[in-house]
Protein backbone atom coordinates (compact mmCIF):
# COMPACT_ATOMS: atom_id res chain seq x y z
CA UNK A 1 0.00 0.00 0.00
CA UNK A 2 1.27 3.42 -0.69
CA UNK A 3 0.15 6.81 1.18
CA UNK A 4 0.44 10.55 0.21
CA UNK A 5 0.32 12.53 3.39
CA UNK A 6 -2.97 15.10 3.37
CA UNK A 7 -2.71 16.60 6.75
CA UNK A 8 -1.08 16.22 10.34
CA UNK A 9 -2.89 18.36 13.67
CA UNK A 10 0.00 17.82 16.00
CA UNK A 11 -0.63 19.57 19.45
CA UNK A 12 1.49 18.03 22.32
CA UNK A 13 3.61 15.50 20.76
CA UNK A 14 0.53 13.97 19.33
CA UNK A 15 0.17 12.88 15.69
CA UNK A 16 -3.58 12.45 14.15
CA UNK A 17 -2.98 12.19 10.41
CA UNK A 18 -4.62 12.09 7.71
CA UNK A 19 -3.24 9.70 4.50
CA UNK A 20 -4.56 8.84 0.70
CA UNK A 21 -4.00 5.20 -0.41
CA UNK A 22 -3.14 4.00 -3.88
CA UNK A 23 -6.44 1.90 -3.16
CA UNK A 24 -8.94 4.40 -3.07
CA UNK A 25 -9.31 4.88 0.48
CA UNK A 26 -7.91 7.14 3.54
CA UNK A 27 -5.60 6.24 6.24
CA UNK A 28 -6.14 7.38 9.31
CA UNK A 29 -3.78 7.77 12.88
CA UNK A 30 -5.57 8.63 15.41
CA UNK A 31 -5.87 8.11 19.10
CA UNK A 32 -6.90 4.75 20.44
CA UNK A 33 -10.21 4.22 22.39
CA UNK A 34 -9.53 2.20 25.28
CA UNK A 35 -13.01 1.31 25.75
CA UNK A 36 -13.61 0.13 22.46
CA UNK A 37 -12.48 -2.51 20.24
CA UNK A 38 -8.94 -2.04 17.79
CA UNK A 39 -11.74 -0.66 14.67
CA UNK A 40 -12.22 2.58 16.52
CA UNK A 41 -10.25 5.56 16.90
CA UNK A 42 -10.80 9.30 18.02
CA UNK A 43 -9.40 11.95 15.92
CA UNK A 44 -9.88 16.32 16.05
CA UNK A 45 -12.35 18.03 14.36
CA UNK A 46 -9.78 19.97 12.44
CA UNK A 47 -8.48 17.02 11.10
CA UNK A 48 -11.24 16.67 8.29
CA UNK A 49 -9.84 19.89 7.08
CA UNK A 50 -6.99 17.89 4.97
CA UNK A 51 -9.94 16.01 3.04
CA UNK A 52 -9.83 16.08 -0.51
CA UNK A 53 -12.23 18.52 -2.06
CA UNK A 54 -15.25 16.93 -2.79
CA UNK A 55 -14.92 13.95 -0.93
CA UNK A 56 -15.75 12.64 2.84
CA UNK A 57 -14.58 10.33 5.37
CA UNK A 58 -16.93 7.15 4.02
CA UNK A 59 -17.90 6.24 7.97
CA UNK A 60 -20.17 7.56 10.80
CA UNK A 61 -18.37 10.10 12.85
CA UNK A 62 -19.73 10.39 15.97
CA UNK A 63 -19.21 13.93 17.90
CA UNK A 64 -17.59 13.51 21.63
CA UNK A 65 -18.53 17.20 22.44
CA UNK A 66 -14.85 17.98 22.96
CA UNK A 67 -13.40 19.22 19.77
CA UNK A 68 -13.02 15.39 18.66
CA UNK A 69 -14.72 12.41 16.86
CA UNK A 70 -14.97 8.67 17.09
CA UNK A 71 -14.86 6.54 14.38
CA UNK A 72 -14.48 2.98 13.12
CA UNK A 73 -12.63 1.59 10.01
CA UNK A 74 -10.62 -1.54 8.97
CA UNK A 75 -7.68 -1.85 11.21
CA UNK A 76 -4.23 -1.36 9.10
CA UNK A 77 -1.85 -4.82 8.91
CA UNK A 78 0.02 -3.68 5.92
CA UNK A 79 3.96 -4.01 6.83
CA UNK A 80 5.10 -1.36 4.66
CA UNK A 81 2.11 1.39 5.43
CA UNK A 82 2.57 0.67 9.13
CA UNK A 83 6.23 1.28 9.19
CA UNK A 84 5.83 4.37 6.86
CA UNK A 85 3.38 6.12 9.60
CA UNK A 86 5.25 4.91 12.69
CA UNK A 87 2.30 5.67 15.23
CA UNK A 88 3.22 6.41 18.49
CA UNK A 89 1.92 4.56 21.44
CA UNK A 90 -1.15 5.01 22.53
CA UNK A 91 -2.49 5.90 18.41
CA UNK A 92 -3.43 3.88 15.85
CA UNK A 93 -4.11 3.69 12.28
CA UNK A 94 -7.48 2.25 10.14
CA UNK A 95 -8.44 2.46 6.91
CA UNK A 96 -11.93 4.00 5.41
CA UNK A 97 -13.48 4.37 2.05
CA UNK A 98 -13.65 7.47 0.45
CA UNK A 99 -16.90 9.16 0.45
CA UNK A 100 -18.53 11.69 -1.97
CA UNK A 101 -19.39 14.78 -0.66
CA UNK A 102 -22.88 15.53 -1.29
CA UNK A 103 -24.70 18.52 -0.12
CA UNK A 104 -28.22 19.35 0.03
CA UNK A 105 -27.25 23.27 -1.09
CA UNK A 106 -25.77 21.69 -4.16
CA UNK A 107 -27.81 20.90 -7.47
CA UNK A 108 -25.09 19.41 -8.98
CA UNK A 109 -25.05 16.38 -6.02
CA UNK A 110 -27.83 13.85 -5.57
CA UNK A 111 -28.79 12.00 -2.51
Amino acid sequence: MLLRLLGVDTRNGGSPTLYASDRDTYVVLGWEVPERNSRHIEIPHRLLSYLERGTCLGTLLRDTGHGTFFLEGEPLTDPAALNTIGAPAGERSIEVPIGKEVRPDDATTHR
